[in-house]
């Protein structure tokens, strides 16, 4: 199978998460933002970084790029598509994922290891994580809060929309609501998160908890398994 790592000005991940793919046992293959083609790719991820210098907003410029609307087709498609950190940024920017990330609550640059639960265990990015296993992966962003009125709230949580929350002694880095770290999108096949599992790929680096996601990823494509039924 075949891994697509989309590529902006600015995305400093890109080469992280193509190893990861790779480590995973996926063909991984960068795709620069003006092209438009996502050359067959099975799965699609949007990787960290500052995309066009993250002006205006995080992610608001890299909506734009002509590789977005691949993008868009493929997750339309049931393509799996993941964002991680600046790429969850653009994915809710995009409008391919719910809720909004703001600065975080310290108003500055946050960058340290945190721990993850697992709040829905059946998805496609989680699939090979043990029941009851925290994960252990860095952050690294200055706009990791994330928002959502809290009627919306509410409804992505009776949902099962919430993926990913910070736990542990670690706590919470940036003040997102309900301690969220990760969501998914209706469909189950587009997901956002703010750690890096990239960057939690080998032992060496500090942890390898992020191949958990990582082969979860790979293997959900490879045995092309159903739609993940989430609640409207």
């Amino acid at each position: 199978m075949k891994v697509a790592v989309v590529v902006f000005p600015g995305s400093n991940c890109d080469r992280d998460a193509l190893h990861a793919v790779e480590l995973a046992g996926a063909d991984g293959e960068l795709v620069w933002h003006e092209t438009t083609d996502l050359h067959g790719a099975d799965a699609v991820i949007l990787p960290g970084g500052f995309a066009h210098g993250d002006y205006l907003r995080a992610g608001a410029i890299a909506r734009f790029s002509p590789i977005m609307a691949a993008v868009r087709a493929h997750a339309q498609r049931g393509g799996l598509l993941l964002g991680i950190c600046n790429g969850f940024q653009v994915l809710t920017e995009a409008g391919l994922l719910p809720g909004v990330l703001r600065r975080n609550a310290t108003l500055r640059f946050e960058h340290r290891w945190v721990r993850l639960a697992v709040a829905r265990p059946d998805t496609p990015f989680t699939s090979r994580i043990p029941a009851g296993v925290t994960l252990r992966m860095p952050i690294a962003h200055g706009e990791g809060n994330y928002w959502l009125p809290d009627d919306q709230l509410d409804e992505l949580e009776a949902a099962g929309r919430v993926v990913f929350r910070y736990a542990g002694p670690e706590g919470n880095p940036n003040g997102s609501a309900r301690d969220i770290a990760g969501v998914i999108d209706a469909t189950g096949r587009v997901c956002g998160l703010m750690p890096h599992p990239e960057r939690a790929s080998e032992a060496l680096l500090g942890s390898d908890d992020g191949m958990l996601l990582m082969r979860s990823l790979v293997e959900s494509v490879a045995t092309a398994p159903a739609r993940v039924e989430v609640a409207a």
